[in-house]
């Protein structure tokens, strides 16, 4: 169903690429016309994005569709479109590439033209993985991902960018290559690689979907990243420039969660049966371990980024074990997260552009110095740590009710790990902008209006799905419903066991 008779998905996709192949134009030395463009091409998609939340129908499948041949002589189509499950995905999608651009203009200061090139063309590859309503589409859109977000972290990332780099690519492309056989073995045996035909078309074998399952997990697991698979992540985020840690915690982390809802997990609901308790299990070890682990952490920005390892795995949780408010809970937790986290790597990157240490004990006592930062970052961390009133805390909340539901000693450890979050969290800012004066940031400035727009645009949304969730749950309910009621049937044994 396309409710706009206008093919808006696909020029969403396109409207980045025109904007890069603009930029090639551009001499570079034009450093501002540069920015501008790729500025004013983020808003335009931004823009576009908005009728896909006002004209969509709660409940009526795929919208916005577009199915034409891509390679007619497999019968492989060039199928996309959206439910309210890849709604919200899209829309934090093209809100945090914005919020990106703006968090580049001063802090890349070589090959700006490549660097925003590799921006516009990583948001026409990040929407296109939550778009594609076809097992191949969908890889090529996961693997384009790859390769900006590599670029990125290898060009303009730290000290240790090149290790960084390669190691996010290799943990990837082994988990993408068993989804692709994965994927072939799916279209062997059903004829066809389209997702709404895959859906409606007679199951697997369950001894195949087990199997089948668990590829596409491993390929979504290391994306997420799962425990004990998540040692590229900390390592990608410290020395990735600060859009790149943006859009690598705000969008590229939640394709891994998106692919278990989007494919793994209504394509091989037997597989995703048998395999739900390891997942869940791991989830948990992931909450646990990544906040005992960001407690001993002196870069801060290496702290968020375990702070992320440990909210992927109440999302993870929601997905496996939290039955039907789990999963809604997981995916308005998949936006809070990106807002939230995209907030505090956005923040830090502010104040590493200004002192050049991302060390705590670098700085202490600046609040004074920088009030309209201290208060950004602190309603930051308080999104992040679930304050009642912000987003975050819905999120979680509705996790952990889904949860005990369905099994109460998963949430129990869960909840321990909500408190050792505030811990953590709360130490940093404890150490960062209270305490001591450190006369080192004497000449610490506070945040300029380019700045401070990015930092408000995300702290509005804190508060405005914090007390107004439903604006959420409302589209996303009906098709998290669905979603669990298709796959109740294998999982009911596991759940109630």
């Amino acid at each position: 169903m396309n409710q706009l008779g206008f093919p808006l998905i696909s020029a969403m996709l396109v409207v980045p690429l025109l904007g890069a192949l603009v930029l090639m134009f551009i001499p570079s030395t034009n450093e501002k016309a540069i920015k501008t463009t790729t500025l004013i091409t983020t808003l335009i998609v931004l823009v576009m994005s908005l009728p896909l939340y006002f004209s969509f129908v709660p409940g009526a499948g795929f919208q916005f569709e577009e199915n034409v041949p891509w390679i007619p002589g497999l019968g492989i189509n060039y199928h996309v479109g959206i439910d309210g499950i890849s709604l919200f995905i899209v829309l934090l999608t093209v809100l945090l590439s914005t919020i990106a651009v703006l968090s580049s203009w001063t802090a890349i200061a070589k090959q700006v033209k490549a660097y925003m090139v590799m921006m516009l063309l990583m948001e026409t590859a990040m929407i296109g993985v939550f778009v594609s309503l076809d097992l191949f589409l969908f890889y090529a859109f996961w693997e384009a991902s790859l390769i900006p977000m590599a670029l990125l972290i290898s060009i303009w990332g730290g000290d240790r960018r090149v290790y960084a780099s390669v190691k996010f690519v290799l943990y990837t492309f082994v988990g993408s290559t068993l989804m692709l056989i994965a994927t072939i073995v799916v279209y062997l045996h059903a004829g066809t690689s389209d997702l709404p035909t895959l859906l409606n078309s007679a199951t697997l074998p369950a001894g195949t979907q087990i199997w089948l399952f668990f590829a596409f997990a491993l390929a979504f697991a290391i994306k997420v990243p799962l425990f004990p698979l998540h040692t590229w992540l900390p390592a990608a985020h410290v020395q990735a420039p600060t859009a790149g840690s943006v859009l690598l915690a705000g969008v590229l982390l939640k394709m891994g969660t998106y692919g278990y809802l989007r494919f793994a997990n209504p394509l091989f609901p037997a597989g995703m049966a048998y395999w739900a308790p390891l997942l869940s299990v791991l989830a948990i070890i992931g909450i646990l371990y990544a906040a005992l682990v960001a407690l001993v952490q002196e870069d801060v920005k290496s702290l968020v980024a375990y702070s992320s390892v440990a909210h992927m795995g109440f999302i993870m949780l929601g997905i496996f074990s939290g039955g039907f408010q789990g999963t809604s809970g997981a995916v308005l937790q998949m936006v809070n997260h990106g807002l939230s986290t995209g907030a505090l790597f956005m923040l830090i990157g502010v104040l590493y552009e200004r002192r050049h240490t991302r060390l705590m004990k670098d700085y202490g006592g600046i609040f004074a110095k920088v009030p309209v930062f201290g208060s950004f970052f602190l309603i930051a961390v308080f999104s992040s740590v679930g304050l009642p009133g912000l987003n975050g805390f819905v999120g979680e909340f509705t996790i952990l009710l889904g949860t005990f539901m369905h099994n109460r000693l998963f949430a129990a450890f869960a909840t321990f790990g909500i408190v050792l979050a505030a811990w953590y969290l709360l130490t940093a800012v404890r150490r960062v902008m209270f305490g001591p004066f450190n006369p080192a940031n004497e000449n610490l400035t506070d945040m300029n209006t380019r700045e401070v727009v990015a930092a408000l645009v995300l702290t509005v949304f804190f508060f405005v799905l914090g007390v107004f969730p439903n604006l959420v749950f409302d589209k996303v309910n009906p098709d998290a419903e669905a979603l669990v009621n298709a796959t109740a049937p294998q999982t009911a044994l596991v759940v109630n066991q």
